[in-house]
């Protein structure tokens, strides 16, 4: 689990129920950040590690996904 999601909520119900200070939306505006940088890099760990194979066996792997395999290898 990401470590900052737990503040994020937290921030998230108190800006529902009594508004947050300026401080506090930088601070939710960072963490949001972040968070979705986490899981962009989730994502993109899921992909290139993927393997495409057409009905017959074949790697029909994308290019792009291959490049970018072979990058993080090295």
């Amino acid at each position: 689990m990401i470590p900052q999601l737990k503040r994020i909520n937290e921030l998230s119900k108190k800006a529902r129920e009594i508004g947050l200070t300026n401080a506090e939306k930088v601070e939710q505006q960072v963490l949001r950040e972040d968070y979705l940088r986490e899981i962009r890099g989730q994502v993109e760990n899921t992909v290139t590690g993927l393997t495409v194979l057409d009905p017959l066996g074949n790697d029909v792997t994308p290019d792009k996904v291959r490049h970018e395999k072979a990058a993080k290898t090295i």
